[in-house]
């Protein structure tokens, strides 16, 4: 059972050929690989690739999840709270909910992570705006709108603006 939801739990196997891959900027990508709904409540999961000069994520919290990082390839800068952090090839890291971050690629380098957060929370939808935003068929505002329903919370932070300007 799923201590979560108390549902059956079941074996989810997505093969990479079957990801859903989105463009949600210029220099990004991010591939669906478990929404909640596909593991009952336990997790959500998504890797994403940045290209070198990539803006990643700004600075946002959740309430409901700890959201995880693992670095797949490259190096990371990571805002935690007021602090930032550099992650390369192997690093983990975990982000309790209410705690600030925002994550980019370092400066000159491109990087690839797995996102997961537990428990799952229902963000493929999340994801899809970012994309329609991209394409222009969507605007920051809906982004803004969306935060409750996707527990995104976006922030100030003083501190990733300068480290964002000095790439």
């Amino acid at each position: 059972m799923n201590a979560v939801t108390n549902q059956p739990a079941t074996p989810v196997l997505v093969h990479a050929t079957d990801a859903e891959s989105l463009q949600d900027g210029a220099t990004s990508l991010i591939t669906l690989l478990a929404d909640a709904s596909a593991t009952g409540g336990a997790l959500t999961a998504n890797r994403a690739s940045f290209r070198k000069g990539s803006p990643g994520a700004p600075a946002h919290f959740h309430t409901k999840a700890t959201e995880t990082f693992l670095v797949l390839d490259g190096t990371m800068r990571i805002l935690l709270d007021d602090e930032i952090l550099t992650l390369g090839k192997g690093d983990f890291l975990t982000v309790p909910p209410t705690v600030p971050h925002a994550f980019a690629p370092a400066p000159g380098s491109e990087a690839e992570i797995l996102v997961i957060f537990t428990p799952g929370l229902h963000r493929f939808d999340y994801y899809r705006l970012l994309e329609r935003v991209h394409r222009g068929e969507a605007t920051v505002q809906d982004i803004r709108d969306s935060s409750q329903k996707y527990d995104n919370h976006y922030v100030d932070s003083p501190l990733w603006s300068k480290a964002l300007a000095e790439r």
